[in-house]
């Protein structure tokens, strides 16, 4: 496998109008070199939809995979999809291919999430894995309207304010 250099990011230009992203700085270029370093991998093939404003579909052609033979984990952030099969560990070498195009070799596969994005479920119809993901937004991080005082407003809950504190000795 060819390695590819990947340069680290300064980031210290975008620090003062990115306030506390340097985890997505991070995440960005961690993803950069993952990339750089498996952008050769394609097996097994994938297709990745929108479904809906916040649902999305994985499908993934893994035909010749049974139930038994896939797992997905999800480890922080990443969701890792890994295939094995039966040929792969048994290798009884009884039958003999004179030409093998149907690739039945183990894989890996990995796709980072944001944070807020949920797996639903995940299904395997005729060689077909369907993973569905779904766009969770918070209600903290959902956009809110905030009302501007004049200072008439003001001077009316200073004087609330006031009237309300006492000395204490």
């Amino acid at each position: 496998m060819t390695y590819w250099k990947t340069h680290n990011l300064d980031t210290s230009y975008f620090d003062r109008y990115f306030v506390g992203a340097d985890k997505l700085a991070k995440s960005l270029q961690d993803s950069a070199e993952w990339l750089a370093n498996n952008a050769a991998a394609s097996y097994p093939p994938f297709n990745l939809k929108k479904v809906e404003d916040n649902k999305y579909v994985i499908e993934m052609a893994v035909a010749g995979f049974a139930k038994q033979d896939i797992e997905l984990t999800l480890e922080e952030n990443k969701l890792i999809v890994k295939g094995s099969t039966a040929a792969d560990s048994a290798g009884d070498g009884s039958s003999a291919y004179l030409h093998k195009g149907i690739a039945d070799r183990a894989f890996t596969r990995q796709f980072t999430l944001a944070d807020n994005v949920e797996i639903n479920n995940a299904n395997l119809i005729n060689g077909m894995l369907k993973i569905w993901l779904e766009h969770v937004i918070p209600e903290s991080k959902k956009p809110k309207k905030i009302d501007i005082a004049d200072e008439a407003e003001v001077s009316k809950e200073a004087k609330k304010a006031d009237k309300k504190q006492f000395l204490s000795e």
